[in-house]
């Protein structure tokens, strides 16, 4: 186990995203621009359904390849006039090789993570969501880690100019088993930033890296 996490560690990430928008709280016909920078923001007052697909390369003693295209739904509800729910999944669907000589291929969905953030309906220039983060036990074959956990996440960002710049924390615990009640327990942070810069005709440039902590983990707790 600690050389599949070392090997995960070397691990190289090709990262491919589309995102799909819909137009919900605008006074009038947003730019090109303002929809890009929208999509951009987790907790904007805007339906949008990215798709990102991740192919990983060299994992565990076998070398194998993992790829995994998520989707990330996001339905924001506006509650009152001055506070917004929005609600965002990830969904992701894997195809990974035998992390072990002699392993067979997985195939299938996996844990899906519902994100609730409880965020200003009219923010100022510091925008921000905080609420609860769900990790359900929907996966299938080796991509599920059958347990329920639950934990506190938050967002926040800033949009100056042509960046759009933030961070995204959560850490999960688990609070129950599903298939397999021998499972290991679940103690998992997550850390995001995201940076990005618009340029003309909605194009933007984006790095959002993943810096995770298993806390249950004897050693190598970080990736």
């Amino acid at each position: 186990m600690k050389t599949l996490k070392r090997t995960l560690l070397q691990a190289a990430a090709v990262s491919i995203l589309l995102t799909a928008v819909t137009n919900t709280a605008w006074a009038e016909e947003p730019s090109t621009a303002e929809l890009a920078k929208a999509s951009q923001n987790p907790v904007s007052s805007l339906i949008s359904v990215p798709f990102e697909n991740n192919t990983y390369f060299n994992a565990g003693p076998a070398d194998a390849t993992i790829n995994t295209l998520t989707i990330k739904p996001v339905i924001p509800i506006q509650l009152t006039e001055n506070w917004n729910l929005i609600n965002r999944a990830i969904v992701p669907i894997t195809y990974q090789e035998g992390l072990v000589v002699g392993q067979d291929s997985a195939f299938g969905l996996g844990d899906i993570t519902y994100q609730g953030f409880l965020s200003p309906a009219k923010p100022g220039k510091l925008i921000w969501g905080i609420g609860p983060a769900v990790v359900m036990p929907t996966g299938s074959n080796r991509l599920s880690s059958d347990k329920w956990s639950m934990g506190p996440s938050a967002v926040a960002l800033v949009m100056p100019g042509h960046w759009v710049l933030g961070v995204l924390v959560q850490n999960v615990w688990s609070v129950g088993g599903a298939n397999d009640s021998n499972a290991p327990d679940v103690n998992s942070f997550l850390l995001q930033y995201f940076i990005n810069y618009n340029m003309a005709g909605g194009w933007y440039l984006s790095t959002a890296p993943n810096i995770t902590a298993n806390w249950e983990a004897d050693d190598d707790k970080w990736t």
